[in-house]
């Protein structure tokens, strides 16, 4: 495991905000620029918590940077109210009601269409602030006469207009707001927002409501943004009606992307940049209008040329430096095995565990007449299945037979035409995945589904999580090494899976055998009641066939296990009871004996070879 050092970034950013307004300004920096780089980056963390780390490309904040900044404006100019930092506050949390309104509506969708319903938006506020609310925000002429920064202490009032002061002002606050994105993306909220990045329907189907999730950070990211307008009122003395306009937003991810997404220190990098070369080309070169042509195909050439952006850039160059000193140490290492040792596999085991179910005999899951139709396509009909509790039961039948669709029904990813699921003596047959999952049914599957971006640690972590935490906490400051039982629950499974050696090894680097073990692994760290494999042995050689045979075996212990496979020979060698399907029905079932000798499933499923019988 990697060593810690706690408060190192928080330190060194420090220090470089205490040093920034007597360096930059050798450098070309106009105080009034560092003072808006400041306050667009701390607006573009809020949007690298959104975009960066969850995945969700909004081109609507401009929507709650106006918002925020005009209702703080308000209060500051049309009011009695005289507290800027009340204010601010004030004009933030209506910010994170509006972006809680509109989250609800644009995250209906996903993808661009997510992306253009917060287009939208961003053009309805810029209407209703130029028209129907233009008595309160000034229309066109914006809110003049905003107060320069300034701390109501109570028996005194610090005035901040000063540019050294006004800029400890606004550095304070984009310290403080680092400071809570660090927080928000070490803590188990913040693993789940990259778990949504990489992959939100692995998430939902390890016991995450994702959608709450995406709710959260929506908000937290509006929040971010009208905080940052209302600081951008208080440095300007008016607040200016473009805050609305579109432009703002396409700055605000134009930044992020320079910068570098998901690194919170992409923001600042790229407001920097941006800010500098705006300032740079206007009043030095004297472009006019041709300013906005010149930085586009700037944007364009870094984007082009660092695809991670500044930040990611030197993230790169760092880790191939450590990657290449470190590299004749791992030479002289020996490959790590892939086996594990009994006692290991043993505690592994009583570390993941199972959830409890209300017996511990008789079934423990039951369908009855399960059938899906897709329009006039039958995929399963009429099939009732029964599996007792310890039991390893077996799934096959030939392509077409409808196998997957009569998992994903199992596991609640699909919901049936008609029938009836009851786990655990309640019926789940109207649940989501999610839930499926929050009472202890979960499947490993045939194509993985993995983190690809984190690593093995971090990804048996977001599983764990589903099954400590439940489907939603909002835990935005807790460090994942306050979890409850979180570290041996992923240790335990790591060895289970025999993965302990590659707990820090991001998923990418991992060979094709060892991401079906975390795959299986996966599954696992749920502590699942019932769990299902489908074909978790797909794609594997023969030795990886082997290794995995005797994964399962020792998994199987004590567990209640459904499998699907196509080779026979395997399953046949796990399991106690097959059920072959056919065409979408339920053809037989048997022991592995009879089902080898059986005619009916010789003839559905070996094509009708029969075996000789000898005298």
């Amino acid at each position: 495991m990697r060593r810690q050092r706690p408060f190192l970034v928080e330190i060194l950013t420090a220090i470089g905000l205490i040093a920034a307004p007597f360096v930059l300004p050798y450098l070309g920096f106009a105080p009034t620029t560092i003072d808006r780089i400041l306050i667009m980056a701390l607006v573009g963390i809020g949007f690298d918590l959104l975009f960066g780390y969850t995945g969700l490309l909004s081109f609507g904040q401009s929507a709650f940077f106006g918002t925020g900044g005009m209702f703080a404006a308000w209060l500051l100019t049309q009011t009695s109210f005289t507290h800027v930092v009340g204010a601010l506050f004030l004009g933030t949390i209506v910010a994170g009601i509006v972006g809680y309104l509109v989250g609800l509506v644009a995250l209906r969708r996903t993808g661009i269409y997510f992306a253009m319903i917060t287009v939208a938006i961003a053009e309805v506020f810029f209407f209703v602030e130029f028209n129907p609310l233009a008595a309160y925000t000034g229309g066109e002429n914006g809110l003049p006469g905003v107060p320069p920064p300034s701390l109501n202490l109570g028996f005194t009032n610090i005035d901040m207009s000063g540019q050294l002061s006004m800029y400890a002002f606004f550095a304070f606050w984009f310290f403080v707001g680092l400071v809570i994105a660090l927080r928000i993306v070490r803590s188990p909220f913040g693993l789940l927002l990259r778990a949504i990045r990489d992959n939100p329907l692995r998430a939902q189907a390890l016991g995450h409501n994702i959608h709450r999730y995406k709710l959260a950070v929506f908000v937290v990211a509006a929040m971010y943004a009208g905080f940052g307008g209302g600081l951008l009122g208080l440095m300007q003395g008016f607040m200016p009606p473009d805050a609305f306009t579109f432009s703002t937003s396409g700055d605000i991810v134009m930044m992020t992307a320079i910068g570098g997404a998901g690194t919170l220190f992409g923001p600042l990098l790229g407001a920097t940049v941006w800010l500098y070369l705006s300032d740079f080309f206007q009043t030095i070169l004297k472009l006019g209008a041709t300013w906005r042509l010149v930085l586009g195909i700037v944007f364009v050439l870094l984007v082009v040329f660092l695809r991670r952006g500044l930040a990611g850039a030197i993230i790169d160059l760092y880790h191939r430096t450590r990657h290449d000193r470190k590299a004749p140490e791992r030479s002289a290492r020996t490959a790590p095995a892939a086996t594990a040792s009994p006692a290991s596999a043993a505690a592994g085991a009583m570390a993941v565990g199972h959830k409890p179910t209300s017996s511990k005999t008789g079934p423990l899951l039951q369908a009855t007449g399960l059938t899906k139709r897709y329009g006039g396509l039958v995929a399963n009909s009429e099939i009732d299945f029964t599996v007792n509790h310890g039991e390893i039961r077996g799934v096959i039948g030939p392509n077409g037979a409808g196998k997957s669709t009569f998992f994903k029904m199992l596991t609640c990813e699909v919901i049936p035409s008609s029938g009836k699921i009851v786990f655990d003596g309640r019926d789940i047959t109207d649940l989501d995945v999610a839930d499926a999952c929050q009472v202890g049914l979960t499947k490993s599957y045939q194509i993985n589904q993995l983190f690809e971006r984190l690593t093995v640690r971090q990804n048996l972590t977001i599983a764990a999580l589903g099954e400590i935490r439940g489907k939603f906490k909002l835990d935005l400051f807790k460090s994942l090494s306050k979890v409850p039982g979180l570290d041996a629950r992923v240790e335990g499974t790591a060895a289970l899976v025999r993965l302990v050696e590659r707990l820090d090894t991001p998923v990418s680097e991992l060979a094709y055998g060892e991401k079906r073990r975390l795959e299986i692994g996966l599954a696992l760290a749920t502590s699942p009641s019932l769990l299902l494999l489908d074909e978790p042995l797909a794609g594997m050689s023969t030795q990886e066939r082997v290794e995995t045979v005797a994964l399962l075996k020792s998994i199987g212990q004590g567990r209640t296990m459904i499998i699907i496979d196509h080779d026979m020979d395997s399953l046949f060698e796990l399991v106690e009871k097959v059920t072959v399907l056919q065409e979408g029905r339920l053809l037989v079932e048997g022991t592995p004996d009879e089902i080898k000798s059986n005619a009916k499933v010789q003839e559905a499923y070996l094509g009708g070879v029969h075996e000789e019988v000898t005298a």
